[in-house]
């Protein structure tokens, strides 16, 4: 395989990884949810606000970088989620 390929496999399996990352916060907002006050707000807001940078760089960059976009924009969401539900 050559180097090309190989760099746009490990493109696909990190998007996929970071998207995963960001849905598995998905059971801490069930739990914030069933026991509100219990969950942790930093790291989720924090990733949130990185997720939102990267998104930004992403599309905004002269070269637009589709995939680090698309493996960021749900830790915007999940992230704020589980933040949000933990100060319920």
């Amino acid at each position: 395989m050559n180097q090309v390929k190989f760099m746009e496999n490990v493109g696909k399996v990190a998007t996929v990884t970071a998207v995963a990352m960001y849905v598995s916060y998905f059971p801490q907002i069930m739990h914030n949810l069933a026991y509100p006050g219990t969950g942790d707000w930093i790291q989720p807001l924090v990733a949130a606000i990185n997720c939102t940078l990267w998104v930004a760089y992403g599309l905004f960059k002269e070269h637009r970088d589709i995939p680090v976009a698309l493996a960021n924009a749900p830790g915007i969401f999940f992230g704020l989620a589980a933040a949000i539900t933990a100060v319920m």
